[in-house]
């Protein structure tokens, strides 16, 4: 994409870009907010039948898949709850990543890519070209089944091998993504199409003048506004669970009944792996796994942000009001209402998710050069803030655990493929506020 696409603004990007080159940080983020998670639980006002149905679902999120299942033959890792567990199941990568002992637990014979170690974030890995020069932009699963033998199947007839990471790797031919956080999504599932067109076209002018512009990506079918992942490309949580079921842990399933690899002899289950049960045991009993993923999801309540920690209420509060002075709040936007929904603890709510889960320009800096939907090689959604203080890993790939590096590291000169970012001229601002006032938003951010 070129910046002509969506107009570039004549940003100073000499003012910018020097301060950036040359800074002087007494600011400082204060890390990962201690205490308790205030996340994890369900929604208080559920129904009896919603929290059992919540129960089940959450013990099914926390799984591990074995080769009976249908893990694999290529695989990133063996359980939802793997990749979205701090800092409670749902939230996002854990300190330890799990993926390295995986790589060979059960005799499995892989080798962790260098770009996958033990402090950290948990890791998919895209290659942005194929062999022939094409696009790819899809997802090669790190690690392969051969030579596992767990409790409930022996896969040392399978002989497939890894990709190649290490080449691609050295070729730039790899963009990561680290897992999203689930929390509050069923609130951000149920917010109405038009009141995230009117949320995006509100402050037109404001906008302009800051180069934000933005467009929300839409299902590719029906036309619909998709809205989870990192560039918004799945429309439901039911679509989101599935996709993740396939690619992630290799399980096909009544969404994604092909298997990625169907290599002879490296199959141990009936396609597709994970389906609707037909027996007549219980309600519950008959929900498929991605059912399950998609309904824990749904009834899995947005964390509790504090009003204290880190800084004291004052600095959190002046925190609140500079995030929205110097522009944050144009696309991170605070609140958003739900509209009517089947569930009542979901219905007509404020989600306070501080995103406006549209699609903005992040420029070369940030750009993955993986096209999904109509998201383009640098765009991708604004990532919903609510719990951003207990994260350990920023931005779409991991490649920071500091706020202040991820804030800036949003601001991007143009090139010959991508225009500059949308957000040069807040982090502009950002970077001409005093330490303290800095300070205080970066306490803010921590203390959701």
């Amino acid at each position: 994409m070129h910046a002509s696409r969506h107009g570039a603004v004549a940003a100073p990007a000499v003012i910018l870009f020097t301060l950036l080159a040359t800074p002087v940080i007494a600011a400082h983020d204060p890390g990962v907010r201690a205490g308790a998670s205030g996340a994890g639980p369900a929604y208080g006002s559920l129904s009896a039948d919603e929290y059992a149905f919540f129960g089940v679902a959450q013990q099914g999120f926390m799984q591990s898949e074995r080769l009976g299942d249908g893990l694999g033959p290529r695989f990133n890792l063996d359980s939802c709850a793997g990749c979205h567990v701090q800092p409670a199941i749902g939230g996002s990568a854990p300190a330890i990543n799990p993926q390295v002992a995986l790589a060979t637990a059960f005799g499995a014979r892989n080798t962790p890519p260098t770009f996958i170690s033990t402090n950290g974030p948990v890791r998919e890995a895209r290659f942005r070209l194929a062999p022939g020069g094409g696009r790819d932009g899809g997802v090669h699963a790190l690690f392969v089944i051969s030579g596992r033998v767990d409790s409930s199947g022996d896969a040392t007839g399978c002989t497939i091998s890894q990709d190649d990471f290490a080449g691609n790797l050295e070729r730039n031919n790899i963009s990561f993504r680290i897992p999203t956080p689930v929390f509050g999504t069923g609130l951000m599932e149920m917010i109405p199409a038009s009141t995230l067109a009117a949320n995006l076209a509100a402050q037109g002018q404001v906008k302009a003048r800051l180069g934000i512009s933005g467009h929300l990506n839409h299902n590719g079918n029906d036309g619909t506004v998709s809205r989870f992942g990192w560039k918004a490309q799945n429309a439901t949580l039911l679509l989101f669970a599935g996709e993740a079921y396939n690619v992630e842990m290799g399980i096909s399933n009544e969404l994604f009944s092909t298997e990625r690899d169907e290599t002879a002899g490296c199959q141990y289950k009936s396609v597709p792996n994970d389906s609707t049960s037909a027996t007549t045991q219980s309600g519950v009993a008959m929900l498929s796994d991605i059912e399950q993923f998609a309904l824990f999801m749904r009834l899995l309540a947005p964390p509790t942000p504090s009003t204290t920690t880190p800084g004291g209420a004052e600095s959190i509060a002046h925190g609140r009001q500079v995030f929205v002075s110097t522009g944050c709040a144009l696309c991170h936007t605070p609140s958003l209402t739900t509209g009517t929904a089947t569930v009542a603890s979901l219905s007509n709510q404020q989600a306070n998710l501080f995103s406006d889960m549209a699609l903005h320009r992040m420029g070369p800096r940030l750009a993955d050069y993986v096209q999904q939907g109509s998201a383009a090689g640098d765009e991708f959604r604004t990532a919903p803030l609510w719990g951003v203080g207990q994260r350990i890993f920023f931005l779409h790939d991991g490649r920071t655990g500091d706020l202040g590096q991820a804030i800036r590291a949003h601001a991007s000169e143009g090139n010959g493929t991508f225009g500059p970012s949308e957000a040069n001229l807040v982090v502009l601002l950002y970077e001409r506020l005093a330490d303290a006032d800095q300070q205080d938003l970066l306490n803010f951010l921590r203390s959701l």
